[in-house]
């Protein structure tokens, strides 16, 4: 592994670098050391760390900031290292999942020379685990005024287009119960399981909701993703319990949405198992425009949730804009096109200097 990192080199080789190092979830601690000894030798930035997350930002005393953010983690290595480039794709675990978005953040701190706004790199760990080891909640604990900006850009993969906001996400369990009996004499219990078809015909016939907001199209959803139910063989089984998924779009919170499944399963006793709120777009804030006119195009609906949602909740709009296909993120296959590297590195130079 190299002693640092050349922060403005070419984009794609320092994305290739930083694959290099592995740094899977809990691990990351090689590539915080790498990413921060290089943002102090390279760059004038303010930089701290905290835990296995580094931070860094100017403090030119603009009237506006705008953090930047991704996560150094990835999921674990599925015989995908080291990084290969082919064809004008570079293949190798992380490559879209998100060090290709980071190396263009690194690239933007050590080369933007000209900002219209006081910035702000959140490099952070454990993205990819549970979200109570997330390292933005450590650092809204610990260091919450760095997370105070006008726009949060999250370079998470988007195919280089502007997603804005995000989906909130619920899971449900929804149980029956029933009465055991020997399958040789059935009539002589009540079988959970089959008290469950009701709930699966609602499903199946549930009619998602499409929702427009900014010019944003969210598509909600309604997806039993788990059911388990059964004692034995021979045995009619006595409880059932259906996992439900919901996606729902960021006008709705998730009591609201909570109360929308209370609707939909009424007779039926569930308990809310997770649940993340989603995030509105924010496009008409001044900064939110201006990166959409950078970007070109139109901006587009995330379907999913992502970090953009906590940054969300601090009061400031967010967005994903990062190079890479998010359907390839934790496959073997992962990879990312170098063009869509070099693509987001420009649009981030144009929408952050001035001229």
């Amino acid at each position: 592994m190299a002693d640092t990192l050349h922060l403005a080199a070419d984009p794609v080789e320092l994305t290739a670098a930083l694959v290099d190092v592995p740094s899977v979830s809990g691990d990351e601690a090689d590539i915080a050391d790498l990413v921060e000894r290089s943002l102090r030798e390279q760059t004038s930035l303010e930089v701290v760390r905290s835990g296995n997350a580094v931070l860094a930002r100017t403090t030119l005393g603009l009237p506006r900031r705008v953090i930047l953010a991704g996560h150094l983690d990835t999921v674990p290595v599925n015989d995908n290292l080291p990084s290969r480039l082919e064809d004008g794709v570079l293949h190798g675990l992380g490559t879209c999942d998100m060090k290709g978005g980071v190396a263009v953040m690194l690239n933007l701190a050590a080369t933007t020379d000209d900002p219209r706004y006081d910035l702000t790199f959140v490099f952070y760990d454990c993205e990819e685990v549970e979200a109570v080891r997330n390292g933005l909640g450590r650092i809204e604990r610990e260091l919450r005024q760095w997370l105070d900006a006008d726009l949060a850009i999250v370079c998470e993969p988007s195919n280089a287009a502007v997603e804005a906001g995000c989906q909130g996400t619920m899971r449900i369990e929804l149980r029956t119960s029933g009465t055991r009996a020997h399958t040789a004499r059935g009539w002589m219990g009540v079988n959970a399981i089959h008290a469950v078809g009701e709930a699966l015909g609602r499903l199946e016939a549930y009619q998602a909701r499409t929702v427009d907001i900014d010019g944003c199209v969210y598509r909600e959803g309604l997806q039993a993703v788990k059911i388990a139910g059964g004692v034995a063989g021979n045995v009619v089984p006595d409880e059932c319990v259906l996992t439900v998924n919901h996606r729902f779009a960021p006008d709705r919170t998730p009591e609201q949405a909570e109360q929308h499944l209370r609707e939909v399963f009424e007779g039926f006793d569930f308990t809310v198992t997770d649940r993340s709120a989603g995030a509105l777009p924010g496009l008409h804030t001044e900064a939110a425009q201006e990166l959409v006119r950078a970007a070109g195009g139109t901006p587009v609906a995330k379907l999913g949730w992502t970090d953009v949602a906590r940054f969300a909740a601090l009061g400031m709009p967010a967005v994903n804009f990062g190079p890479g296909d998010p359907t390839l993120a934790h496959t073997r296959q992962e990879n990312v096109p170098v063009n869509q590297i070099q693509q987001c590195r420009e649009v981030l130079r144009r929408f952050l200097n001035h001229g």
